[in-house]
């Protein structure tokens, strides 16, 4: 057996039955309350079998005490007549007996060995009294009685009448069996009652699962949580948000390829015009090279959006695939800005850095440099392409780090004075391929979706305002707020 299949009929081991698990909860407690029922219904039978043999006893017993008399002399006397014996010893079921006491604890009549009544035991002549004890090895139920004598100073005399427990024990048999056999032809049928009520409580799930089985692929509208119990509702609920947010999933990435594959078809397109303007007869050897600098710069920017692309897609699973470590977004910064002090100066642009200082409080993130160096790189680069650069008005881009230690506050902000974002664009410039109209940039669009993306992996926000509000170019000014959760104190 492979290690595969092996896991997988553990896993069935292990998977568990909803419908078996609620037969069990269901049918457990009533399979255990049945014996415990039957134990109590046992209780209750011998007392209710214990009540007519016990007043056969007490009227028994006070007829013998009737028989009790002092006869001369102060002597006690017990005359039974032989009807009254016969009386006693007629039942075939169960062997009677009694004793007769006098008033010095001397034996007149009847069974010696009966045990006597407890020592300390409060005699109270004239009441009638019931207690089991044994006889000979035998259980019996024994009715007793004291009987106050004219004899100055005498202690009443004791007069028992004990009985073995067969015919109760006959009759408690009866009465378990008339109560009880009834329960074990109803007790096959609740288990099936209970087994049809489950399989048509869950009959709903069945049918879920049916239509969720019977759809289609593409299918990913909502399901009813109208032909569905209460209960499973919330369930059906969820997975129609799941739904949802898969449809936007695939909606945006059927969105991000069409734009990916319009953006790579211009580059390679014109690498192609390009090649074959270049492969063309008689071309001159300036017109080579000419074709030969377009298809160098159309590779270039092809390659640049092959790379953003990967960005973007590495920044989209950052969470989860990579490690998080104390940054000191100070440092980064500054080093991204030395960076790209060369191509700043291509362009005759200022390029610098005003800020916290590395190591200084506050400056210290938790996350993951990389991505945090791509996103600060590509508000650079974002403030590099769209700030122009002319002798009357130099470019000038300046970042900053700003940290405050009271709010645990960390900023990052790239500024400009370039011509701005318009403030109705503000918000489209973060999409995918986005490009502010009239700019004429060579680009990608890709870079602030970068950001956004690496910002919010960060538990960051990300907003864009003018730089310098009443000037005109008023210049565009992007910041990136670090929330004080993923702040990490200094040195750490």
């Amino acid at each position: 057996m492979t290690k595969e299949s092996w896991s997988l009929k553990l896993f069935q081991r292990e998977q568990r039955s909803l419908f078996g698990e609620i037969l069990d909860w269901m049918l457990t407690p009533l399979l255990l309350l049945w014996p415990i029922s039957l134990a109590l219904t046992w209780l209750v039978a011998q007392g209710i079998a214990d009540k007519p043999f016990d007043r056969a006893l007490v009227y028994n017993v006070q007829a013998l005490a009737q028989l009790v008399s002092v006869g001369p002399g102060s002597r006690v006397q017990f005359n039974l007549p032989l009807p009254a014996s016969e009386i006693l010893r007629a039942d075939d079921a169960d062997l009677v007996y009694y004793q007769v006491l006098g008033v010095k604890g001397e034996y007149l009549s009847g069974e010696k060995e009966l045990p006597l009544p407890a020592a300390d035991e409060p005699v109270a002549p004239g009441e009638v009294r019931m207690r089991d004890d044994e006889l000979r090895g035998l259980e019996v139920r024994v009715a007793y009685t004291w009987v106050k004598l004219p004899v100055p100073g005498a202690l009443p005399a004791l007069v028992q009448v004990a009985e073995t427990r067969e015919k109760r024990k006959v009759l408690a048999t009866e009465i378990i069996k008339g109560v009880m056999l009834p329960q074990f032809v109803t007790l096959p049928l609740a288990v099936l009652l209970v087994w049809m009520a489950l399989v048509r409580g869950i009959k709903p799930l069945s049918q879920l699962e049916e239509r969720i089985r019977a759809r289609k692929p593409d299918d990913l509208s909502p399901l009813d949580e109208k032909t569905v119990p209460l209960e499973v509702a919330p369930l059906v609920s969820s997975v129609n948000d799941l739904l949802t947010r898969l449809k936007e999933s695939i909606a945006t990435q059927k969105r991000f390829l069409a734009d990916a594959a319009h953006q790579l078809k211009t580059p390679l397109a014109g690498l192609r015009m390009q090649a074959d303007l270049a492969l063309r007869e008689g071309s001159s050897e300036e017109d080579l090279k000419h074709s030969l600098k377009q298809i160098g710069r159309s590779s270039v920017r092809a390659t640049h959006t092959v790379n953003q692309l990967l960005a973007l897609a590495r920044a989209e699973a950052g969470g989860a695939a990579l490690s998080r470590v104390p940054c000191d977004m100070a440092r980064l910064t500054m080093d991204v800005v030395q960076d790209s002090v060369p191509r700043a100066l291509e362009k005759r642009i200022d390029l610098g850095y005003d800020g916290a200082t590395p190591g200084a409080t506050g400056v210290m993130l938790s996350g993951n440099p990389t991505l945090l160096k791509e996103l600060v790189r590509n508000l650079v680069d974002n403030a590099i392409n769209y700030t122009p650069s002319t002798e009357e008005r130099p470019g000038v881009i300046t970042a900053r780090v700003l940290t405050d230690p009271f709010g645990q506050v960390l900023v990052l902000q790239v500024e400009d004075n370039g011509p701005g974002i318009p403030e109705a664009e503000r918000e489209l410039v973060f999409q995918p391929f986005y490009r502010v109209l009239g700019t004429n940039v060579d680009g990608s669009g890709l870079g602030l979706p970068i950001v956004l993306e690496i910002a919010q992996q960060h538990g960051a926000t990300v907003s864009v305002d003018e730089a310098h509000p009443g000037q005109n170019p008023p210049g565009a000014c992007f910041s990136v707020r670090f929330a004080a959760g993923g702040l990490v104190a200094s040195g750490a």
